[in-house]
C-alpha cells in the first residue's frame, strides 16, 4: 500500500466550511421559532396608541377611532357645551370623578380633559357594554326639556352628559372611560399613551 499524505491546508478549509454550513443551518433553525415568539403586526396594530388629527374635527363633532378594538369618541366641545357641564352636577352619580379608575389622573376635573374643549373618551357603556348614541342637542322631546346634550345608551338608557359622566338613576354605574392620551401638537393626538410615557 502506498502512503498517503494529507493536505492540512484542504482539511482546515473543510473544517472551517463544514462549521460554517452547520452554523448557518442553526440560526435557519432558530430564527423562525424565536420569530413565533413575537407578536404579530396585527396583534401590536390593535393595543398601539393611535394618532388623531384634529385639525378635521369642528365644534360641536364628535370624531370616532378605534384603539385596542374599543370605539374611542373625541368632541370638541363648543364654549356653550364646556358651560352646561357646572349646571347639573347635583344629577350626577360621580361629579367629580372620584372613581379614580375612569380617567387618567391628568383628567380627573371639572371637564375631564386636558384640554377643556376636547373630550376623550371610550365609547362604551360602563352597565353591559353597548355604545351609547351622541345626542349633542340640548332638551330634545325624547330625553325631556333637562336634557342638557351628552351620550344615552339605547340598551338600558343610561345617560352621560358632555364630560362622559352618568347621570344618576341610570343602569351604568360609573362615568365612561376616559382612555390614557397626549397632546403631540395642537392639532395632533395621541391615544392610548400618556404624558409618563413620554
Amino acid at each position: 500500500m502506498s502512503e498517503m499524505s494529507v493536505d492540512g491546508s484542504k482539511r482546515r478549509f473543510l473544517v472551517a466550511m463544514s462549521t460554517a454550513v452547520g452554523g448557518v443551518a442553526a440560526a435557519g433553525a432558530v430564527v423562525p421559532f424565536v420569530m413565533s415568539m413575537m407578536p404579530s403586526a396585527r396583534a401590536l396594530a390593535a393595543g398601539a396608541p393611535v394618532e388623531v388629527d384634529l385639525s378635521k374635527v369642528e365644534p360641536g363633532m364628535l370624531l370616532t377611532v378605534e384603539w385596542r378594538g374599543k370605539p374611542v369618541w373625541i368632541v370638541y366641545r363648543t364654549q356653550e357645551m364646556l358651560e352646561m357641564l357646572s349646571k347639573h352636577d347635583d344629577r350626577l352619580t360621580d361629579p367629580n370623578c372620584e372613581v379614580t379608575t375612569q380617567q387618567p389622573e391628568y383628567c380627573k376635573n371639572p371637564t375631564r380633559s386636558i384640554k377643556p374643549q376636547y373630550m376623550v373618551a371610550v365609547g362604551i357603556c360602563t352597565h353591559l357594554g353597548c355604545s351609547p348614541t351622541f345626542r349633542k342637542e340640548v332638551g330634545p322631546a325624547d330625553l325631556g326639556a333637562d336634557w342638557p346634550g351628552g351620550w344615552f345608551c339605547p340598551c338600558h338608557g343610561s345617560r352621560f352628559d358632555l364630560a362622559a359622566r352618568v347621570f344618576a338613576g341610570s343602569p351604568a354605574p360609573t362615568n365612561l372611560v376616559v382612555p390614557p392620551h397626549k397632546y403631540l401638537s395642537d392639532i395632533k393626538l395621541l391615544v392610548g399613551e400618556d404624558q409618563k410615557a413620554a
